[in-house]
């Protein structure tokens, strides 16, 4: 009688992460992936006993979370649905996943800091959520450790991927509208494929399925940063020549230029040191994945 296959249960699958996740994760098992539309099975985050019989019956050795409530501003007026679906929904997650003795993969943002001073965040840094989002996904990491033994919360910010929107598209968009564009220079950060996400996201499940250690809170981001000004710079710069474009200049401002109902901070460096050791990885430099993305859109 045959083993029972390595089961991985994947939520929030047309994400971006999600996506490229469903990719990553085929050659180390079955991967049973799901969305808010899935039939066969709940994915959907808001309906919190349905998500729990999901796992009962799935029954995974590996639990991957890429669903959340990622619409920053708009979670400033509906934080109840945030709450649900950033930290309510992980918590059954967890509860579930101890029952099952698996492991629980899940994504958390460096919006849990308050954007202070000019040094990469540390995983054991005092947290300070500026807005609702941030508040609602540390809320979900508090939840996860308390109730799940065997967990992995990956932090990262700034991520993009060439399906879906982002701001790359949005700024080749505009710089073939316009001839001055203004960009936010007073936030830093790394931009962040979710190619590299998913395919670092692999390698720690086959790691800590064969060790079964090593849980906790790891940093993930490419390596180096930039603000949102320089990253449309190097943007622009790469499609001179490939696509029409109208743009000039590229003038910076602060952030104080561009009102939103969430604030924002300023410093979303994150150290990635603990992940790189623990795990034997070097994460590539932000422009690396950027060009990749930009050769597959350009």
């Amino acid at each position: 009688m045959s083993a029972a296959p390595f089961t991985i249960l994947l939520l929030g699958k047309n994400g971006q992460v999600g996506w490229e996740l469903q990719r990553s994760l085929a050659p180390l098992g079955r991967v049973v992936a799901l969305d808010r539309a899935s039939t066969a099975h709940c994915g959907d985050l808001s309906q919190l006993d349905a998500l729990a019989e999901t796992v009962r019956q799935v029954r995974p050795n590996v639990i991957v979370n890429a669903a959340a409530h990622t619409a920053v501003d708009k979670a400033e007026s509906e934080p109840e649905l945030a709450r649900t679906l950033n930290a309510l929904a992980p918590a059954v997650l967890a509860q579930e996943a101890q029952k099952l003795g698996a492991w629980l993969l899940h994504y958390s943002t460096d919006y849990v800091f308050d954007g202070s001073g000019d040094q990469p965040w540390r995983e054991d840094d005092a947290t300070g959520p500026l807005n609702t989002y941030g508040r609602t996904k540390l809320e979900g990491e508090q939840l996860i450790a308390q109730h799940c033994e065997r967990h992995l919360i990956l932090r990262t910010s700034w991520v993009y991927a060439a399906r879906g929107g982002n701001f790359a598209k949005t700024m080749l968009r505009l710089a073939q509208e316009r001839e001055r564009l203004t960009v936010i220079n007073d936030q830093i950060g790394a931009p962040t494929g979710a190619d590299l996400l998913a395919d670092v996201s692999a390698h720690l499940i086959r790691q800590v399925s064969r060790t079964d250690h090593s849980a906790g809170v790891y940093h993930l981001t490419a390596s180096g940063s930039t603000s949102w000004h320089g990253y449309a710079e190097h943007v622009i710069a790469a499609a001179r020549g490939k696509r029409p474009l109208s743009v000039t200049e590229i003038a910076p401002v602060p952030t104080s230029a561009f009102p939103t109902p969430a604030r924002r901070p300023a410093n979303s460096r994150l150290d990635t040191t603990r992940l790189q050791t623990t795990f034997g990885l070097t994460l590539p430099p932000w422009q690396q994945g950027v060009d990749r993305m930009l050769a597959e859109i350009l």
